[in-house]
């Protein structure tokens, strides 16, 4: 076992989880250790109800995201999307809408085939997928969710030829699955610019994926049921110091999935935000409590995926 944890580490990986718990040295370009993410964001009334419960509990965040997918939004909504977005100066981060739970396939349903359900399958999808990218873009949004290593692929490519713009931040949903660092360093070499890991990595899993990882880390500190049911609000200021970069996501226990979302579930969506604000309050007044000295940035600030003017705006 020896000889082959001394030829993992001569490759530039960690021969072992890191026990020992290291602090990381990585920051954001502003020198910022954490920022602060909203996820489930399903549309422009629910980002407006985000904002005003911010306001509320004095909390700032760094980026929204939204999982139903670009596909489901209209052109009018995006453009919401992305006005409220480039007023509060926050990252608007949309789901790729093509994805196996959509598709006409039943594996994804089945026991042993749920780890197929976000793939892009097939060529047709993979193309549908960049056009829905494409279209984000036009409306002015600079985030995107993927979770297949192929579209990840073909987003960089197209980032590379100018098909797509070159800063638009490509974020890797925690469904992709990837958990170690050698994955996990393959989706930064193919075009990640943020990677949200599964939600049940130990303290030493996540420092040994940034001993060998550049780009942040989104961790789920409250994660849905559906993907594990966690709060590990007192885990966030070591979380913060062994893995950052890091943006800490509050996710919501205890809540429906409301995937595909729309106008038949707004409601639902709008009290569902605002509680995922409540608790970053809590979870912000962790580090308050036991971390003061760690470091968080402006709203804006570099890297963050701000929507962009259009047209004569």
């Amino acid at each position: 076992m020896e000889k082959t944890r001394e030829f993992i580490e001569k490759l530039g990986f960690p021969g072992r989880d890191c026990h020992h718990l290291p602090t990381s040295s990585k920051t954001f370009p502003d020198g910022a250790q954490y920022r602060v993410e909203i996820p489930s964001v399903e549309g422009p009334a629910s980002l407006e109800a985000v904002i005003e419960a911010c306001k509320h509990y004095d909390v700032t965040i760094h980026r929204v995201s939204q999982g139903s997918g670009i596909m489901l939004l209209t052109d009018e909504e995006l453009v919401q999307m992305a006005d409220i977005g480039r007023r509060e100066k926050l990252e608007v981060s949309l789901f790729v809408g093509p994805r196996g739970t959509w598709d006409i396939t039943p594996m994804q349903w089945a026991s042993a085939g749920k780890i197929t359900g976000l793939r892009v399958q097939g060529m047709d999808q993979l193309v549908y997928s960049i056009e829905d990218i494409k279209r984000a873009c036009d409306k002015g949004i600079r985030g995107i969710l993927v979770a297949d290593e192929g579209l990840l692929w073909l987003v960089n490519e197209c980032k590379k030829h100018r098909e797509l713009p070159d800063d638009l931040v490509v974020k890797i949903s925690v469904q992709m699955g990837p958990s170690n660092p050698v994955s996990i360093r393959l989706m930064e070499q193919i075009g990640a610019n943020t990677f949200n890991v599964p939600t049940d990595l130990t303290l030493a899993r996540l420092a040994a994926i940034r001993q060998v990882l550049d780009i942040p880390i989104d961790i789920y500190v409250e994660a849905p049921d559906d993907i594990g049911g966690f709060i590990r609000h007192y885990d966030i200021p070591e979380i913060i110091r062994v893995a950052a970069p890091v943006y800490i996501k509050f996710g919501l226990r205890n809540s429906p999935n409301i995937y595909p979302s729309g106008t038949h579930l707004e409601s639902t969506s709008i009290a569902l935000c605002k509680e995922r604000v409540r608790r970053a309050r809590i979870g912000l007044d962790m580090i308050k409590r036991y971390a003061p000295h760690l470091k968080t940035s402006e709203k804006g600030a570099a890297g963050l995926g701000v929507p962009v003017a259009i047209g004569g705006e």
